[in-house]
């Protein structure tokens, strides 16, 4: 006998030795786990960057409220011995086009109707609520007591109101784009 017949197989002409489909399973299964990779990659970054945009506006919330009292209390708090420096103070938190309105107002009609009433108001946040935020921008909602007295009212009046400020980060700043009586 033969060596070639020895195994009792003849050879097959046009078959694929078995390396061969071996070799090509392989590749099939390192492109489909490449793009398995792939997939997971994109998703790994789109999750994360979800992720951390929550977390950025998590913080809006709680920095822009934050701000939004102190700014409102500065905005709408003064003295009639002293309104100018502490109205011109509170306009330092406020952005470019509204800094100019609330400027306006106050040059125009609070100061000078404070002094010649010898009027103060003391303004206090009672409570504040979110109403939406993003990493640079958001909107708050506050309830504000002002206590007010005057020469011929020295007995304190208290009122009550809301207010509704949008909020704008600059740098690292939350600056008052806007504030609404609601």
């Amino acid at each position: 006998m033969s060596e070639e017949t020895v195994s009792g197989d003849t050879p097959n002409e046009g078959a694929t030795p078995k390396g061969a489909k071996s070799g090509a399973a392989g590749k099939v299964l390192a492109a489909v786990a490449a793009v398995v990779i792939v997939a997971l990659t994109v998703a790994v970054v789109i999750l994360g960057k979800g992720y951390l945009d929550d977390r950025a506006s998590e913080q809006a919330r709680t920095d822009a409220v934050a701000a939004a009292s102190t700014q409102a209390a500065a905005m709408l708090s003064y003295n009639y011995n002293d309104v100018d420096q502490q109205l011109a103070a509170a306009a330092d938190g406020l952005t470019g086009d509204f800094r100019e309105e609330y400027t306006k107002l106050v040059e125009e009609t609070i100061a000078p109707g404070a002094k010649e009433r010898k009027l103060t108001v003391q303004a206090t946040v009672q409570a504040e609520s979110i109403v939406s935020a993003t990493p640079d921008d958001a909107v708050v909602l506050l309830f504000v007591n002002q206590v007010t007295t005057t020469a011929d009212v020295p007995d304190a009046a208290t009122t009550g109101s809301r207010v509704r400020m949008e909020m704008h980060k600059d740098g690292d700043r939350w600056l008052t784009g806007r504030l609404t009586p609601v």
